[in-house]
């Protein structure tokens, strides 16, 4: 959430009988599920935006989560932040890449969705949690533990399987991977400094630019259906920036409320989501060899979640939390 979006104080009038006041945690909880839930079912969304094709709609959700952004900074008048990110040229210029990372994401997702491989996005976005320990290593230089490395082991064998069951390596996957664990990257270094609306204000901003260039060279090749289609099929592409600025809000209020912990366990939503969509809803082929593969990667998803659980437990204990 943005600096200037009001947090209501805590409430000194007495509650009715009954209704306890939700802790801190419990919001949090709803927070993270409303964020990595919309972002699970963002496949359907997309779809049923045909006959746009994946150009169009990855140009008007840059444009349209820029006015939306734009209109929630007006409303809550949080332009400070903004204002002092845009005279800091190094924040500025590092949301430049965040943004052409974000870009590459969403563009490779909605390919991957409108051609028929949500499962291969969800696949992506299993294997993030091991491409940012890897990312730790090669860039951070952190140290691994034991079961980190068996993790990334596992991990890699699942890659292999997948491409001898694919006749491929899983492209969309990897490039999903990689791109969102560097801009994860990026945003941690000037987390400190932005808050998520400003962060996704500036993204946006560089992304524009592209955006309609975008546009005009599908409205010269295929033309563009904004606004040719029917009124809902409109609002659906309008909502479409809607729909990428929220879930960030709403994982930035359950940040800033749980644990990491928590917040590893409960991103695994999304993409068991998007899956359940893949194979359940769209019927997309699972052979034996896809599922070894992905049974390879949720294997090292369990040995790497409960590390963390462990390791988190005995820091815990080494330093007592305060509240």
């Amino acid at each position: 959430m943005s600096k200037g979006v009001a947090v209501p104080e805590r409430s000194t009038e007495r509650m009715p009988a009954g209704r306890p006041p939700r802790s801190p945690a419990n919001t949090g909880l709803i927070f993270a599920f409303c964020s990595y839930g919309l972002w699970g079912v963002l496949p359907l969304y997309f779809l049923l935006l045909a006959p746009t094709g994946a150009f169009e709609i990855v140009a008007w959700r840059v444009l349209f989560s820029l006015v939306f952004c734009a209109v929630l900074i007006l409303s809550t008048r949080a332009w400070r932040p903004l204002v002092a990110a845009l005279r800091t040229p190094r924040i500025l210029w590092t949301m430049g890449l965040a943004g052409a990372l974000i870009y590459i994401n969403w563009q490779t997702f909605i390919l991957g969705t409108l051609s028929g491989h949500v499962v291969e996005t969800a696949l992506g976005y299993f294997i993030n949690p091991i491409i940012t320990v890897l990312l730790g290593v090669f860039v951070l230089h952190e140290r691994l533990r034991p079961a980190q490395w068996a993790a990334v082991l596992i991990s890699f064998i699942a890659v292999v399987v997948l491409s001898v069951g694919y006749g491929r390596l899983p492209w969309i996957s990897l490039i999903l991977a990689f791109s969102f664990g560097l801009y994860g990257l990026i945003k941690k270094r000037v987390g400190g400094h932005l808050d998520a609306l400003t962060g996704l204000t500036l993204e946006t901003m560089w992304l524009a630019p592209v955006a309609i260039i975008q546009l005009v060279a599908v409205s010269i090749i295929s033309g563009l259906t904004f606004g040719a289609v029917s009124p809902v099929h409109t609002i659906g592409l309008i909502g479409s920036g809607v729909l990428t600025a929220v879930p960030l809000l709403f994982f930035a209020a359950a940040s800033r409320r749980l644990p990491l912990t928590t917040m590893g366990l409960v991103q695994y939503v999304a993409p068991v989501l998007q899956f359940l969509v893949g194979v359940v809803i769209l019927h997309e082929p699972m052979p034996p060899e896809r599922w070894l593969g992905f049974g390879l990667v949720w294997l090292a998803l369990i040995v790497l979640t409960v590390d963390m659980i462990t390791a988190a437990r005995a820091r815990r204990r080494l330093v007592p939390e305060t509240f």
